[in-house]
């Protein structure tokens, strides 16, 4: 059996690993990764191995979003020290959802079942049914705040989402700005991901709204927007690039 390993902590991925190997010494650890990006560039450019171990809350972000980004047909065992993510982790198709600290008995527990599945795992097609299961729970509009004054915006009028330090803004197609009471991180997991792109770390976009993309220093890509303003610079960073081009030509 093949396994990586996804943990951003380095204490914990030790231990990842050596619990692994007292469970099954032959078990081969392919490689041990730290964030969402790194991951979809391995899978990318490797063969899938048998199983993830894959803790959900990362540098970049929620692992869910490594799904949204690349096909993986293999199981996964999902680690964490939350338990509020375990119906979205049961709707990936996940072997088992561990809490931390992760113990021999819980780890053997996942492995033992992964053994046992009757029907193989690669049969599933989850790029397929994950975003079926996933459709009707995007949101379809945002409470907005401007001063004390609270606004409906439809999803679709939607331009973009805007982080500045602990404040996120949406602006509509018309160039109004809200407050919107959710992190960006949120916002991935909020929004169709048919529709909305996160370009960096601290602005997702409406594919609806883009108007031009060009070229721009440092291999990265410059976007005009509907709704920002002309001092606003709305820029992809060179590591998604490669994602956006793929996402903008679905």
């Amino acid at each position: 059996m093949k396994v990586v390993i996804v943990e951003d902590e380095k204490l914990a991925a030790n231990r990842l690993q050596t619990l692994v190997s007292e469970y099954d010494a032959s078990i081969e650890i392919l490689a041990c990764i730290e964030s969402i990006e790194e991951t979809v560039q391995y899978l990318k450019q490797h063969t899938h191995p048998d199983v993830l171990l894959l803790d959900i809350h990362l540098s970049d972000g929620h692992s869910f979003e490594i799904f949204k980004q690349i096909r993986y047909n293999n199981p996964v065992i999902f680690t964490t020290a939350y338990d509020q993510y375990a119906l979205e982790a049961f709707k990936m198709f996940s072997i088992d959802y561990i809490l931390k600290p992760v113990t021999l008995e819980a780890l053997a527990g996942a492995f033992n079942k992964l053994k046992s599945l009757a029907i193989p795992f690669s049969s599933i097609d989850m790029n397929h049914l994950e975003p079926a299961l996933r459709k009707g729970q995007y949101k379809k509009r945002f409470l907005g705040k401007v001063g004390q004054r609270l606004f409906f915006i439809d999803t679709e009028d939607i331009a973009f989402f805007q982080a500045d330090n602990k404040l996120v803004h949406l602006i509509d197609k018309e160039g109004n700005r809200y407050l919107a009471d959710y992190t960006i991180e949120k916002l991935v997991e909020q929004l169709d991901p048919e529709h909305f792109f996160r370009l960096n770390r601290s602005i997702i976009v409406n594919i609806d709204a883009i108007q031009q993309v060009k070229p721009y220093y440092n291999s990265r890509l410059k976007l005009s927007v509907k709704g920002a303003t002309q001092q606003e610079e709305i820029i992809i960073s060179r590591e998604r690039v490669s994602e956006f081009k793929q996402w903008a030509d679905a």
